[in-house]
Formats: structure tokens, C-alpha cells, sequence
């Protein structure tokens, strides 16, 4: 019998068809995970204790409302705690939150190429999505991101910066754009890479919520804390939609380990944003070295860099992988590479020099000249 044989269960057609989420190859023994945005630097000591303390404690459900955390993040960004909200990770408040507002028959709007998940999450809901692509950049374009809303629309997903491309919304370019969006229609902003941000122009959601009414602002402790393990993840609106993903989430999800973490890695920001501060130079570095070789990289304010490689990309991400490199292959568009350890960089930059000699002239991943 094949792993395909459902032995006559009905299932969804459309989430039979939707494909899994994959995670990143791992690396060879000796080489370099560079597919996953991870942060390279271990946990510190302080949050590995932290969570060391509650594991006398697993036979325990969780303090899953994280009344703690709440709190604390409430302070910090000026909301009531019933203005935050914790997942397990920000994808499962994107999930939480399109279940709320779409189901059959109606849309979500969003940017492509964005975050893989986005198209599953959407499936999973029963709605359906509107892609609407990337600028030649690989930008959104927020003028036809407007124009794609009809009225079957229940929620528009921004991503900033935008995952797998690197690019930001400026804050006048989002404004711009909410002054054209319905106030009743959900707007998810996604800043799963809020902190490795170092453009001035880039909008900054929190302090936006006050303004409209129907924004949603989601956060991650797994990228810039270096809780990736731990999935937790939080959400920043209006109380009656967020009391609405409470009620769409699967309960008891955010684990004693995951808050206490968190908790542990606010105390300890100013070393952890250090790191961040080292990260995002490597990126610098990284885009400037890339440049130089004649690729066409994209203003990167992630943790990681955009590779359009296009109908090259199967054998590009076998010539990283051959070289003891794991990227993220989204072909036939291209490759996405984190900022790993900097051991990794100049490793990255000899095999990345052979690809970019190899991609034929006029290639959008080539630089003219």
C-alpha cells in the first residue's frame, strides 16, 4: 500500500493538493545551515537556565494565556494586555487570525513572492488567495496590492521585510496604502524581521495601531532572540480581533518553556540586539561582496539575501549544497541564504562567484555592465 493509498477516506481536494510546508536541508556534518533564517549564536546562558526551570514541571499543562508576557509586551509597546497576543510562533497567529476573518468563498490578498506558508494557511482557511506580484525588485507593489481588494476580500497580508526577498515598505508607502483599504478589512503586518531593520525609512507598525483600527502587527521571538526551537511568537491589534484568533487557536499551544524563554531574552535584549547589530553588518557585507561579483541582490533588511537565479536555481542550489552550503531553493525564482557563521562567508562568496559566471548575460539576477 502507498503512503498515498487514503483507503477511501474523503479528504479536501485543495489541501490534498496544497504541498507540505518544508523546512531547510540540514547541513553536512562539516558545513553550514544557511536555509532557515536562523540566528547563528547560541541561546545564552541566562535563557538556557530559564528554561531549564520548568522542566521539573512537564507533566504541568502551560501557563499558555502568558498573562507574564502579555504584560511586559504591553508596557513596551504602550497597549492594553488584551492588545497582545502569544502563539507558537508568528505563522500560527497568520494562521489564527485568516481562520478568524476568511473561509469559503472569500480572499486573501497578498505579495508573491512572500512567505511560503501564506499560501497553505490561506488553503487550510478555506478562502482563497490573490497573488499579486513582487516589483522587479522583488518589493511589494502596494498600488496593485490595492487594486487586487474587492469585495470578497476579508484580509491583506503585508510582509516587511519582505521573506524570501529582503525588501522593505517604507512608512509613507504604507500609509499611502491604508488610506486606500477599507477600514473593515483586516491588515496583517508581518515583521518577523522587525529588529534586523536598519533603514530609517522602513515602517514601524506598532505605533500605527492607534491609527487604524483594522491592523494587525505580528512579531517573533525565533529570528532576532534566537528562540527558533521554542516557537513563540506574538501579535500586537484590536482586542475583539485578537479575542477572535483566541478563539480560533488550538489551546494550551504556547508552551512554560517558550514564555519563561522569552521573558529570559527581553531581560537580556541589549546583549541579544548586540548580536543582531553583527548579524545585520554581515548582511551588509555579504550584499556589498555580492554586488561586486554582478549580482542583482535586492536591498536585503532580513538576516538573509536574495539570489535571483532563476531557471538556474535547481543547479545553483546544488552547486551551495556541494560546497557543504544549505540554501533555501524556491525555484524556479531563486535562492534565499541566511547570515550564517562568519566562517560561512567567504565559503558562500567562492561558490556564489562560479554561479553568477555561469548565468547567461541579460539574466534578471545579473548586474548590467
Amino acid at each position: 500500500m502507498s503512503s498515498d493509498d487514503t483507503l477511501g477516506v474523503r479528504l479536501r481536494p485543495e489541501i490534498v493538493a496544497v504541498p507540505a510546508y518544508r523546512q531547510g536541508r540540514p547541513a553536512p556534518a562539516d558545513g553550514y545551515k544557511l536555509s532557515s533564517n536562523e540566528n547563528p549564536y547560541p541561546p545564552l546562558p541566562s535563557v538556557v537556565d530559564a528554561v531549564a526551570a520548568t522542566l521539573g514541571e512537564l507533566n504541568r499543562y502551560p501557563n499558555a494565556g502568558g498573562a507574564d508576557l502579555r504584560a511586559r509586551l504591553a508596557e513596551r509597546h504602550g497597549v492594553s494586555v488584551e492588545q497582545v497576543h502569544l502563539g507558537s510562533g508568528s505563522v500560527a497567529l497568520l494562521s489564527q487570525l485568516i481562520s478568524a476573518a476568511a473561509g469559503v468563498g472569500d480572499e486573501v490578498v497578498y505579495s508573491w513572492r512572500s512567505f511560503e506558508a501564506y499560501p497553505g494557511l490561506v488553503t487550510v482557511a478555506g478562502a482563497t488567495s490573490v497573488q499579486v506580484p513582487n516589483r522587479a525588485d522583488g518589493s511589494h507593489d502596494l498600488d496593485a496590492l490595492a487594486d487586487a481588494i474587492t469585495d470578497r476580500t476579508r484580509v491583506v497580508i503585508v510582509c516587511t521585510p519582505n521573506n524570501p526577498t529582503g525588501t522593505i515598505v517604507t512608512a509613507a508607502d504604507f500609509e499611502a496604502f491604508m488610506a486606500r483599504v477599507p477600514s473593515d478589512l483586516l491588515v496583517l503586518l508581518d515583521e518577523a524581521y522587525y529588529e534586523f531593520v536598519t533603514d530609517d525609512a522602513a515602517v514601524d507598525g506598532i505605533p500605527l495601531l492607534s491609527r487604524y483600527p483594522n491592523l494587525v502587527v505580528l512579531r517573533t521571538f525565533s529570528k532576532a532572540y534566537g528562540l527558533a526551537a521554542l516557537r513563540i511568537g506574538y501579535a500586537v491589534g484590536p482586542a475583539a480581533v485578537l479575542n477572535a484568533a483566541r478563539s480560533a487557536a488550538i489551546p494550551l499551544s504556547v508552551t512554560d518553556a517558550s514564555r519563561v524563554a522569552a521573558l529570559a531574552s527581553i531581560d537580556a535584549e541589549d546583549e541579544l540586539m548586540e548580536r543582531v547589530a553583527r548579524i545585520a553588518m554581515v548582511r551588509d557585507r555579504l550584499r556589498d561582496a555580492l554586488l561586486e561579483q554582478g549580482w542583482a541582490v535586492p536591498e536585503a533588511q532580513g538576516n538573509f539575501v536574495w539570489l535571483a537565479t532563476g531557471e538556474q536555481t535547481e543547479a545553483a542550489n546544488d552547486a551551495f549544497f556541494d560546497a557543504g552550503l544549505t540554501v533555501r531553493a524556491f525555484p524556479p525564482e531563486g535562492i534565499r541564504i541566511s547570515v550564517g557563521e562568519e566562517q560561512s562567508v567567504d565559503k558562500l562568496l567562492q561558490v556564489a562567484a562560479d554561479v553568477v559566471r555561469n548565468l547567461p548575460n541579460g539574466h534578471p539576477g545579473k548586474r548590467l555592465g
